[in-house]
């Protein structure tokens, strides 16, 4: 293994040592995989003491001399002059800035080059390979590291599909073609047509010279070679009988050119194979350049199992908050509902963003939105719980601020560090009015029908999950034709903006967007997609979450409440109340079935209930009748037997009306069904 240099700046060398793995793999002494170089403050490569991936056997890397060791280029601009193709082998290279620098800093290996050059080599590759997090990018390292600094064309081949983790595949080993990588064609040699006509052979010909797909036969000889994990030269015997079956029926590399054939191990299993070629006019392959070969191979497999874990990880966080969100919106009477959802870019996809809309009784309906920090699939299974909580907290119709003091309870169950901000509201369409709470979330931005945008001064608050906070509810008009937009902070803040200024632009937007429509409000959904479209390249450090609500409203002609106490006559008196209303509203034909099931419920209502009962009915697409009363045991559907007296109202209730249900409430609850209209009942 190789020391660092003592304080007097010697430095020692020793030979790197393998041994022979079980399976025939061979593995660095120690066992790691580490960069095979490093540069120190006194600009001396070292060459790691235990170089990663199979090599050929008992060769070894030379040692440096100490006049050749100098620092490595860290950065692709370092080294320009040795980049650019054909720099160590006298062919020029292309003018600047034209492409041709794909080796990406990366001096060439020809025959005769140190030990050190050669480290250094391999140390810049990896470090350019292992810059990569998805699998393209990792594999797009490798031939740019490789071409034209180690060959003047590569093909990289990957199994389909490539198994994740420990997954165990059943059925055969399948490679497909991943990338291929050359020479561009404007590169030429020292004038020698020779040289001209086999560097053009790599282009068309490299493109037919392999086929996409090549499904490796049990005991062939491709899959000798892969099971052997070593590099083996193009002209051996082994890569002779492997490279016609890789390369596809009929094809091949031209002759004259020299390759090498790696297999591609990972942590578990061989995942693929590069095939390493040089032009003919172009020193060969030498003996170590086969531990070069096996340690970009080595690096690449473990980048690309990387890359395949991580984008694993990445789809489950973000199925698992796709499946927590609401797959469609409620259409609730009296609003308009639309949304969307955006995830964060490719570098923090998985966060915690939610929406949702809930109806509630009387025609109400809750809006929520809300973020929980962090980008994480932890952050997403919060989201989750929280939502849940949300929903079941809205079903016993709690106050806002209520809500939110038991989410922020909630949060603290969860753990000392869950944090959220939240925002909620409850709209009701016969009052029109809104009920909005807010924990620390950004404040929602309401659109009047005339085209004007507001910032609705809500009260901040304090994040769920602080503890120890009180909640404020405020209460605001909520004009028919007016668009409440809420959203999450990845909408109005990035690194290149604050959340005020962010604010801004979102309400300019809505301004300009509305005045494009004149006096009418602008659809919705289009309206969505506009406020999206302030987002500009680098405003997608979060992931987004929009909803937006179009009130309508309920007109108070198509209402009517009334207060009845629960006395014996109380059945008959509301019979005679809803009777009435269905003359003013034309619906005469619904008489008897209102009347028979308003009866039926006034009556279970009168049985048990001590304060006074509460009927409406409202007239929008449907007819709807509620009836309310302070005890909160919700009805059961039951059958009836021949013998019992009573027990089949609800029965009848659900025989006869479109729909019904049940809904506790805190001060009780409310019994509804619904009939449908005739179409000529509006």
């Amino acid at each position: 293994m190789t020391e660092h240099p003592n304080s007097h700046g010697r430095q020692r060398t020793a030979p790197v040592r393998r041994s022979a793995a079980p399976d025939g793999e061979a593995v660095a002494a120690t066992g790691h995989s580490e960069p095979p170089a490093r540069a120190t403050a006194r600009g001396e490569a070292h060459p790691d003491p235990t170089p990663a991936g199979p090599g050929p056997g008992p060769q070894q890397l030379p040692a440096p001399r100490g006049g050749e060791a100098h620092a490595a280029a860290e950065d692709d601009a370092g080294q320009e002059a040795a980049r650019r193709p054909g720099a160590a082998a006298g062919v020029p290279g292309p003018p600047d800035g034209e492409g041709g620098g794909s080796g990406g800093g990366l001096p060439r290996t020809p025959a005769g080059t140190s030990g050190g050059e050669r480290l250094r080599f391999v140390g810049a590759a990896t470090r350019r390979i292992a810059r990569g997090i998805d699998l393209d990018e990792i594999v797009l390292g490798l031939c740019r590291a490789t071409v034209p600094t180690f060959a003047d064309a590569i093909l990289v081949y990957l199994r389909d599909p490539l198994p994740v983790g420990d997954e165990r595949p059943v059925g055969p080993v399948v490679l497909r073609l991943r990338r291929t990588d050359r020479l561009p064609e404007y590169v030429r040699g020292d004038g020698d047509p020779e040289a001209d006509r086999d560097l053009s052979a790599l282009g068309p010909e490299l493109a037919e010279a392999a086929a996409e797909r090549c499904e490796v036969r049990i005991g062939g000889p491709l899959a000798e070679v892969l099971r052997g994990v070593r590099p083996v030269f193009g002209d051996s015997s082994a890569a002779r009988a492997a490279l016609p079956e890789l390369l596809g029926e009929g094809r091949h590399v031209p002759q004259r050119h020299r390759t090498i054939l790696a297999p591609l191990r990972g942590r578990r299993r061989v995942i693929g194979a590069a095939v390493f070629i040089r032009r003919g006019d172009r020193a060969a392959f030498e003996g170590d350049d086969l531990l070069v070969a096996a340690q970009l191979a080595t690096h690449t497999a473990l980048g690309v199992d990387k890359a395949v874990l991580y984008g694993r990880e990445v789809y489950i966080a973000d199925e698992l908050q796709r499946t927590m969100l609401p797959d469609s919106l409620p259409q609730p009477t009296g609003v308009r509902l639309a949304s969307r959802y955006l995830p964060a870019a490719e570098t923090a996809r998985v966060g915690g963003d939610w929406y949702d809309a809930i109806p509630l009784p009387g025609n109400r309906v809750a809006l929520v939105v809300g973020d929980v920090m962090g980008h994480s699939m932890t952050s997403a299974a919060i989201m989750g719980q929280l939502r849940t909580t949300a929903q079941t907290l809205a079903g016993l119709d709690l106050p806002p601020q209520e809500v939110l003091h038991h989410l922020d309870e909630q949060a603290q169950r969860l753990g000392s560090d869950r944090m959220a901000t939240c925002l909620y509201a409850v709209y009701d369409p016969v009052a029109h009015r809104i009920v909005i709470a807010n924990a620390g979330h950004p404040p929602p931005v309401l659109l009047h029908r005339g085209g004007r945008a507001e910032v609705l001064r809500v009260p901040p608050g304090a994040p769920i999950g602080v503890g120890g906070v009180d909640f404020e509810a405020v209460e605001l008009d909520a004009p028919a034709g007016a668009t409440l937009l809420l959203y999450t902070d990845g909408l109005v803040e990035s690194r290149i903006r604050d959340v005020w200024t962010g604010i801004e632009q979102l309400r300019e937007r809505l301004t300009d967007t509305a005045q494009l429509t004149g006096p009418n409000p602008p659809p919705l959904e289009p309206l969505c997609d506009e406020v999206l479209g302030m987002l500009g390249p680098g405003d997608r450090d979060d992931d987004i979450a929009l909803l937006a609500a179009r009130f309508e409203g309920i007109a108070p002609s198509d209402v009517a409440y009334w207060f009845l106490d629960p006395r014996p006559q109380t059945a008959g008196q509301a019979r005679r109340l809803a009777r009435r209303a269905l003359v003013r509203w034309g619906l005469e034909e619904l008489t008897d079935a209102v009347e028979l099931l308003v009866s039926e419920v006034i009556t279970n209502a009168v049985r048990y209930a001590e304060r006074p009962i509460t009927l409406r009915l409202l007239r929008t697409d449907v007819l709807r009748c509620e009836v309310g009363d302070d005890v909160p045991q919700l009805p059961r559907l039951r059958q009836a037997r021949p013998s019992d007296e009573g027990g089949r109202g609800l029965y009848l209730v659900n025989k006869l009306a479109r729909r019904w249900g049940a809904t506790r409430l805190s001060t009780g609850k409310v019994v509804w069904f619904e009939l449908a209209l005739q179409a000529h009942a509006r």
